[in-house]
């Protein structure tokens, strides 16, 4: 019996001991500096060459016929258009005071989506010409490249669409 108890105590020790052990052996996390300082790592210029790549890779996706060409400028500007009033609304949201409580959320939401509505109702304006003249296949290719989704759930949120990413931040 004493034999059984010793052995006991020993394993009991032995396992004591070792979560002490790793307990110990474990580095205690860094404290972080007080000062960090924030680094903006996304420019205006690189959300400037970030639309224009998307323009361009648009543009060739849609594979423009000479007389398509022709149409692609309102369209384009229409696009420009709507990046600089997302990143104008994203600053001015930034600089904004705080929401006094969910209604002033609410609204500021709804807000932003009839601003949002303006602006699709202006490309759908600019690009229905251009879409008119596209082929099927290359009708087929643009609802995906813009962001477009066909869950069957009803309408899609306008901030799921790159048109609208810069606002989203």
């Amino acid at each position: 019996m004493f034999r059984k108890t010793l052995i006991a105590s020993a394993v009991t020790l032995a396992f004591v001991s070792g979560s002490a052990f790793a307990q110990e052996a474990a580095p205690a996390e860094p404290a972080e500096p007080a000062d960090l300082a924030i680094v903006d790592i996304y420019t205006d210029a690189d959300a400037a060459a970030v639309l224009a790549a998307r323009i361009a890779a648009l543009k060739t996706v849609l594979e423009l016929t000479p007389d398509q060409e022709k149409l692609w400028g309102p369209v384009e500007a229409s696009i420009r258009q709507i990046a600089a009033d997302s990143a104008k609304r994203k600053a001015e949201r930034a600089a904004a005071e705080p929401p006094a409580d969910f209604l002033t959320i609410l609204d500021r939401i709804a807000d932003a989506e009839a601003v949002r509505a303006t602006d699709l109702k202006a490309f759908v304006a600019a690009a229905r010409p251009l879409v008119d003249s596209l082929s099927d296949e290359q009708k087929r290719r643009a609802p995906a490249f813009l962001g477009l989704t066909d869950s069957g759930y009803g309408p899609q949120p306008t901030s799921q669409l790159w048109l609208f990413e810069e606002e989203e931040g």
